[in-house]
């Protein structure tokens, strides 16, 4: 598969996917008192957002013909 992720938008999505994944583990851990709905989305979400930014490659970008590797 094409990278379709660009340098900015990986870095933002490695550091917020972090941040969310690290939020959701404290609330399961019992750190925060936020319900284990919100715990498990931002776990969820921060996984994703951390895995895209990995592979540097977005499904639904690619599904949008989004690239931001190429941007003008």
């Amino acid at each position: 598969m094409e990278n379709n992720i660009g340098a900015t938008d990986r870095t933002v999505r490695l550091a917020l996917g972090g941040v969310l994944a690290a939020f959701g583990v404290a609330v399961f851990a019992g750190a925060l008192d936020f319900g284990p709905i919100a715990g498990g989305a931002a776990v969820a979400v921060g996984a994703i957002l951390f895995v895209t930014g990995a592979t540097s490659m977005c499904p639904i970008y690619r599904v949008l013909g989004v690239d931001t590797c190429r941007t003008q």
